[in-house]
């Protein structure tokens, strides 16, 4: 199955270099760009692709409020957000907003590969710089010290049962439902249910936000980038 991506920038050299790197995956393909965020909530509505890329800050609509909107009109497009260094409020708005992925700009053309792929499979993919981030302004906007957060994301994680923690260290990780049950050797189902149960545990929204708790706790394992 070819996973199907819409690409938004304001930018036409930032839409043609990620179009660039997907193409290099033959099981992606870019089927629309936009330039700005009302233009992509349009194009996914024409197209319904699995996943759409957007730029975090865009004239006009941005790819906050895109993301909200594709949210609630397509859900089965699971959205990654490309941001850039100083962007860590809209970061932590497009989290609560729903959005599955997160990218650095600057990053590593696999992670943005790793990151579609992650979140057409249904899973959260936090790229290691943006987690980093994340937790390092949780820590100095009030949020608590790094160790106080640290220290509570542990206790929330000690909470879950033992199987529950080993699902929530792949989930931080970047893997789908179905990749955890393989690494696991349960099924899917087993693993959702875990899913739910973990979110309402560490009483977060969605995947991603749970992958920042794990990023805090300390309990990610290595990133997957192509396991099927």
């Amino acid at each position: 199955m070819v996973i199907r991506v819409l690409v938004a920038d304001d930018e036409p050299m930032i839409r043609h270099g990620v179009r660039a790197v997907l193409s290099t995956d033959p099981g992606l393909e870019v089927v629309a760009e936009a330039a700005d965020g009302d233009e992509a909530v349009e194009l996914v509505l024409r197209h319904r692709p699995e996943v759409a890329v957007l730029d975090i800050r865009m004239p006009g609509t941005g790819g906050i409020e895109a993301a909200a909107r594709i949210r609630a009109a397509a859900p089965g497009t699971g959205v990654v957000m490309l941001t850039t260094f100083g962007e860590d409020d809209y970061i932590l708005r497009a989290l609560a907003g729903g959005a599955s992925g997160f990218l650095v700009k600057s990053g590593a053309p696999e992670e943005l590969i790793a990151g579609v792929r992650a979140v057409a499979g249904g899973a959260a993919y936090l790229s290691p710089a943006v987690a980093a981030r994340v937790v390092a302004h949780l820590a100095a906007t009030g949020a608590g010290t790094a160790a106080g957060r640290r220290a509570a994301a542990r206790e929330r994680v000690a909470a879950l049962t033992a199987r529950e923690r080993e699902v929530l260290v792949h989930l931080g990780a970047g893997l789908s439902n179905g990749q955890i049950a393989r690494r696991l050797h349960v099924v899917e189902g087993t693993v959702k249910a875990h899913v739910s149960s973990i979110l309402a545990r560490l009483g977060v929204d969605n995947r991603a936000a749970a992958a920042v708790v794990a990023h805090e706790a300390g309990v990610t394992a290595a990133p997957v980038s192509r396991e099927p």
